[in-house]
């Protein structure tokens, strides 16, 4: 079983930046997932396993009931997500799983920060400004002409709400002017 939340392709489907995707049960708030698991097995459909993706996304009581999914039943779920959002807080549901997940792994592929370091930080960005206010859940996209985007950026620039961006105006304004001869 695949599941998803607030994914940019729309409900019910999980897709990445690449163009792949695929059908996916969108996990809505009042979604009881170890009951639809319940029910999946009690009709003799098979459950080997369980992704999760978007996974910041979900009620703190959803992962809870993924926890139950594992223990209770199981079968192992595989849970992907950010951990804090634009102003570094932790999401609930995040926070959640990692106070119940049997292990906790940083993806091997590293996103990079436009200086080259470690992005560890996601920076939202309204007309291409850098924002730090505002509410804790607005679906954007990574496109640059979108209205609201997100940028991945390392700790120090976060800190300094240096994007991709701003760092090339200033680059490009410290330039000598050209003059004619």
């Amino acid at each position: 079983l695949i599941f998803t939340n607030k994914d940019r392709a729309g409900a019910g489907v999980i897709s990445s930046r690449l163009g792949l995707s695929s059908p996916a049960i969108e996990v809505y708030p009042d979604l009881d997932i170890h009951k639809l698991v319940v029910d999946k097995l009690s009709m003799g459909e098979r459950v080997d396993y369980i992704i999760c993706d978007e996974a910041q996304f979900y009620e703190s009581s959803q992962i809870e009931q993924l926890a139950r999914v594992v223990d209770g039943l199981g079968i192992d779920v595989f849970a992907f997500g950010i951990l804090a959002d634009f102003r570094t807080k932790l999401f609930p549901g995040s926070a959640r799983l990692v106070e119940l997940a049997d292990r906790v792994n940083t993806l091997q592929v590293e996103a990079l920060c436009w200086c080259g370091a470690r992005a560890t930080h996601n920076a939202r960005t309204v007309g291409g400004a850098m924002v730090v206010e505002g509410e804790q859940v607005v679906v954007g996209d990574v496109a640059t002409g979108a209205e609201v985007a997100y940028e991945v950026l390392c700790r120090r620039h976060h800190m300094r709400q240096v994007t991709a961006r701003v760092s090339k105006a200033a680059h490009t304004s410290s330039l000598p002017l050209p003059f004619e001869e």
